[in-house]
């Protein structure tokens, strides 16, 4: 039998994803609405929102928005690797949500993927990103296909494995600056994100709420979608790099 506090969490975590389908993410800090000095400042108070039996989604975006990058409270979470970005646990906010930092070299890039029914807030701590969306496909495409090995970490925007199908169709391209921060969810759509500069590293924040631990991947030129699990490169500030910085099959 299910106590009252695991009750209490689907119950928080069913509210958030019917949210998903409604909220399109807010461009400016709310009014008269409190703000947040550090990383640390922000991770106590997601801990706050969460703990509430129901989480404002808005005040949520609200946080990412007021919090101004400072390398002195993340530096100790960045690693980053050659061939790939990194994904950085910060913080796993007791199962409902996930901070972490996001480490990219010159030109690398995330595969298009989707969000498994989740909020994802990016915030530009160093640099600039590029993210493409998508709409989804529009063929009957959607079975996973178990045999194909995924990794959402590696940028391959001409797809392979397939012939058949619809090539996705873009539905936007924007240039993500520092301190801004992007929305997005699977309401509005698929998206990669890339770093397209070839000479200088980039870092971003995301947060995800609910968690995930796997999501979906999808051939450019087809449509395809594949199972992806994502892990993290490391956690908390161990930097105890595991050797496959997102997705394994």
């Amino acid at each position: 039998m299910s106590t009252l506090a695991e009750l209490n969490n689907i119950n928080r975590e069913r509210r958030l994803r019917e949210l998903t389908k409604t909220f399109r993410g807010i461009e400016r800090p709310l009014k008269n609405a409190r703000g947040v000095d550090s990383l640390a400042d922000l991770v106590t108070e997601l801990h706050r929102v969460f703990e509430k039996d129901h989480v404002n989604i808005e005040y949520v975006n609200h946080l990412m928005l007021s919090y101004k990058s400072n390398p002195v409270d993340w530096i100790k979470f960045t690693s980053f690797d050659r061939f790939r970005y990194t994904r950085n646990l910060v913080d796993s906010g007791n199962g409902k949500f996930n901070l972490m930092i996001l480490c990219w070299g010159e030109g690398h890039g995330s595969a298009i993927h989707d969000h498994a029914d989740s909020h994802c807030f990016m915030k530009m701590l160093m640099g600039e990103l590029q993210e493409v969306r998508y709409a989804w496909p529009t063929k009957k495409l959607l079975d996973l296909d178990e045999e194909v090995t995924a990794d959402i970490g590696i940028l391959d925007e001409n797809g392979s494995g397939f012939s058949k199908g619809e090539e996705l169709k873009e539905i936007s391209r924007k240039t993500l600056e520092f301190n801004g921060v992007c929305y997005i969810n699977d309401t509005l759509g698929l998206h990669r994100v890339e770093n397209p500069n070839n000479s200088n590293v980039a870092i971003s924040l995301h947060l995800y709420c609910p968690p995930f631990n796997s999501c979906s991947i999808f051939n450019k030129n087809t449509g395809k979608r594949t199972s992806c699990n994502v892990t993290f490169w490391s956690k908390y500030d161990e930097n105890s790099g595991n050797g496959d910085s997102c997705c394994k099959k």
